[in-house]
Formats: C-alpha cells, structure tokens, sequence
C-alpha cells in the first residue's frame, strides 16, 4: 500500500540529494572541458553548481522515484580540444568521479554520525531529526555511487559511452555515433522492460552492487574510526 508520509519524508531526503548530486555532475563536466580548451560551458552559464541551470525535470523525477535519473548535458565544443578523442573521454569521466567522490563522503559522514551521535532521545522531535540526518547521509552516499556506477556504463547517451569512443578504432567509433539514437532508445526500452516486467532484476543487480560499495567504504572508515579511538582515546 502506498504510504504518503513515508513517501514525502523520501522526498524531503532525497530531494536536495538530487539537486546537489547532479548539479557537482554537469559542473564537473564543464569545468574539466574549460580546464582542456572548450570554453562552451562557461560562455553558456553552465559552468556553476546552481542546480536550475542544470536540472532536467524528467531525469529529476527519474532521480527521485527510481532512484536514477540525469541532467541537462553540458555542453561541450570537441572543435576547442587540442586531442578531441581523448579530451571529451576525460571531460565525460569527470561527472562520474566527481559523484564517486562525493559518494566516499557521504559514507563516511555517515559512519560518524552513527558512531558518535547519540540516537535515544527522550524528545521524539529529536530523535527524528537524527533518523533524517542518518537517512540523507546514507542516501546521498548510496545515490552518488548509483548515479557514477550507471553513468559509467558505455551505453550512449551516458559518460560511459564517450570513455570507450577513446579507445574503439575508427570502424567500430563511426558505427557507434551513427547508431547512437537506436542504442539509446533500446537501452531505455529494456530499462523499461525491466521495471515492468522483469521486477527490476537488472537495477537491483546495479544496486546490489552500490550496496557493496557502500558497505564496503562503510567497514574501512569503521576500522579506522576504531583505530583513531585505541590510539588517541
């Protein structure tokens, strides 16, 4: 049964996870395409973390109920690079990086917080403000890891397809960018298939795997934390 409450407290978390995760993303983008040569982004206004320059409100919405999602492409001038191939797989690479990163920090805030804030309050207003903080550290760990792990597939139109364009020789380059309209909507097709039809066996593969990750950083910033106690403590 649907649950409204549950439903906007998810909202209300995931919310700004979304605005601050897409918008480090596309600027991420931007600003390495500048840093090579192409200062397109920049002359267009997308070279900034205000998410309304970024946002699109399909991938938006996708981002909030599915927990994938994207943003307005930056754009990027390959004409300005001084070695096109290899600058636009860096410039594509930056975006999911930058979500790695920020999924690192995300897990590690929120290993602190479990660590050292305490959860039993006699006020209930402040216990659930804990239970929010815990929810928004662990879901802007997890949807970080998400959004780079997806991006990173090499499947047009995600960053994952322009990283591999660097390494395909000419022949198989070409039939890519000719074909790219055709794989997109395939791939989004079988995203759809799977979503209605398969029960989402192919993205709780993904999120099986962001899991992994997260728990993974989760048990090593637990280790350290353990480790800084036992000496300073």
């Amino acid at each position: 049964m649907f649950d409204l409450t549950e439903f906007l407290l998810e909202l209300i978390v995931i919310a700004p996870i979304v605005l601050i995760s897409l918008s480090f993303h596309e600027w991420a983008h931007g600003y390495i395409a500048y840093k090579l040569g192409d200062p397109t982004a920049k002359y267009l206004g997308r070279l900034t973390l205000n998410p309304i320059k970024h946002i699109d409100p399909i991938g938006a919405l996708c981002m909030l109920l599915a927990h994938f999602g994207w943003a307005k492409p930056v754009p990027i001038d390959i004409t300005n690079f001084k070695h096109p191939k290899r600058d636009l797989a860096l410039s594509a690479l930056a975006g999911p990086v930058v979500n790695v990163l920020l999924g690192i920090v995300g897990c590690f805030l929120y290993v602190v917080a479990i660590n050292f804030i305490p959860y039993n309050f006699e006020s209930a207003f402040l216990t659930g403000l804990v239970d929010l903080l815990f929810s928004f550290l662990f879901y802007f760990g997890v949807l970080n890891f998400t959004l780079s792990l997806f991006n990173f597939l090499p499947i047009p139109p995600l960053d994952g397809s322009k990283i591999l364009y660097a390494f395909l020789p000419p022949a198989a380059n070409n039939w890519c960018k000719m074909h790219e309209r055709e794989i997109s909507v395939g791939f989004f097709a079988l995203l759809f298939i799977d979503y209605r039809i398969l029960d989402g066996a192919l993205m709780g593969f993904l999120y099986n795997g962001v899991s992994s990750i997260f728990f993974t950083f989760a048990s090593l910033f637990n280790l350290l934390l353990s480790l800084f106690a036992n000496i300073f403590i």
